[in-house]
């Protein structure tokens, strides 16, 4: 339609040679008039490159996903790569589909956290040269590059300070211990108690699926017990709205009654009354650094692993009582 030859037209269209402004006028008026666009397939296996990179991600309701998604974004879209999103629902099963469905598209690197029993597709991934870098939980058996927060310090810090306020019946909502992050997580509540030379209540510990109503159930448990916890450490956000249907179902004085820590920062924690003391790491900021870092691999793929933990900082908000007196 254009009347030139298909060279050109490429060209045109890539940007990927000089050609002259009314040939090129003629090539844009010509695929507008068709509404024409790059067949993305046939040209990558044309240039034997992608510009598509994979998030998989084992719960897309978790606000901490949905603001590492947002975080990739503002890296990679500018560095013209689009995401193809894989929600997995922490089902092994589902996520060894996904990631199957991935490969295939041919995928120029993968952003992903891992099941508790991770695919092994993700290393052949890696040894085929795609770019791999885990977020949040550090996979197990897998050579990538990884972003995490500090999950150890961040559950230390938040224990630590409820034993300072003077509670020692001190309940735990923690996800499997299977994962990096769960483990993490309750290695820093019961390092908390050695540092102030209590022992650990085992009873009140519950580790739990990273679900809301998982947390909910677990929280009633907590309350039903013939000496209940004055505090609770809910180390997810899902956990500690769990955590909040049981405790104001039970009628429960937020901190007069029991005192409650959470684990990530969001906008709703300062909306919640009383608002919310909670562990902050960003995960917008962790989806940024996950995607600079899958950039760096993409540059230089002989370069050396990369292990980044984000640094977690202690929020005191009303919610633990630290204005109050125990």
């Amino acid at each position: 339609m254009a009347g030139v030859s298909t060279a050109t037209v490429s060209r045109v269209l890539s940007g990927s040679g000089p050609v002259s402004d009314e040939l090129a006028e003629k090539v844009h008026s010509a695929a507008r008039a068709l509404a024409y666009k790059p067949n993305r397939v046939a040209r990558n296996l044309r240039s034997q490159e992608t510009h598509t990179v994979g998030v998989v991600i084992p719960d897309i309701e978790n606000p901490f996903f949905s603001s590492a998604i947002s975080g990739i974004d503002d890296v990679l879209r500018p560095a013209g790569y689009c995401l193809l999103l894989a929600n997995y629902r922490d089902c092994p099963d589902s996520e060894q589909r996904m990631l199957e469905t991935l490969y295939g598209e041919g995928v120029a690197g993968l952003i992903f956290t891992p099941s508790e029993k991770p695919s092994r597709l993700y290393n052949e991934m890696s040894d085929a040269g795609i770019a791999l870098v885990g977020l949040s939980r550090t996979p197990r058996d897998v050579p990538v590059d990884t972003v995490s927060a500090s999950n150890f310090r961040g559950s230390y810090d938040a224990v630590c300070h409820l034993l300072r306020l003077g509670h020692r019946r001190v309940g735990l909502l923690c996800g499997p211990t299977t994962s990096s992050t769960g483990a993490e997580r309750l290695d820093g509540y019961r390092a908390a108690f050695g540092s102030a030379g209590c022992a650990v209540p085992d009873e009140m510990v519950s580790i739990i699926e990273w679900r809301q109503e998982a947390a909910r159930l677990a929280m009633v448990q907590l309350l039903a017990r013939p000496e209940p916890p004055t505090a609770v450490f809910a180390a997810g956000n899902l956990l500690t709205l769990g955590a909040l249907q049981a405790i104001h179902a039970a009628r429960l004085d937020i901190p007069r009654q029991i005192a409650l820590v959470g684990f990530d920062d969001f906008s709703w924690a300062t909306s919640l009354r009383p608002s919310l003391t909670t562990v902050s790491f960003g995960a917008t900021e962790m989806g940024r650094t996950a995607a600079e870092v899958l950039l760096l691999r993409l540059n230089d793929p002989t370069r050396e692993r990369e292990h980044k933990e984000l640094p977690t900082r202690l929020i005191v908000r009303a919610s633990c009582g630290a204005q109050w007196n125990w």
